[in-house]
């Protein structure tokens, strides 16, 4: 998948958003780079910039208090050539893929971890399976 077209699927992913938070996104930027830097990558614990498909820096909304303001917006990194390798066999496998990881990164945006954001994603590839 070539750079605008995954980079059209970001935005769609973001279009898709419930409206509700959507609206509440304010101070917040979505890049797309190819991969993780090595500083990014040693703070994880990852050697392979493969392990990394998305990346959430910032303060959560749920972690703000009266003092948050004036400060440089959050970023939400989306890696494309991790995404991409792990989903080299189809183009619907590569879209979902994005999605669920835009989906990822936001969710700790609005304060979620992992093990909540985990659960959640369990729980819409059961309704998936279960939905003709």
């Amino acid at each position: 998948m070539e750079e605008k077209e995954f980079e059209e699927v970001v935005t769609e992913a973001i279009g898709e958003l419930p409206e509700y938070f959507r609206q509440k996104m304010e101070n917040v930027t979505i890049h797309i780079e190819n991969f993780p830097d090595n500083n990014t990558l040693k703070r994880l614990g990852y050697r392979s910039p493969y392990s990394v498909l998305g990346l959430y820096q910032g303060v959560p909304v749920t972690k703000r208090g009266i003092y948050y303001r004036n400060v440089l917006p959050d970023k939400i990194f989306i890696y494309r050539k991790p995404i991409l390798h792990k989903n080299n066999h189809s183009r619907l496998d590569i879209k979902n893929e994005i999605k669920r990881v835009v989906l990822h990164e936001v969710g700790h945006y609005f304060g979620l971890s992992d093990p909540e954001l985990c659960a959640i994603e369990r729980e819409n590839l059961a309704k998936e399976k279960n939905t003709p």
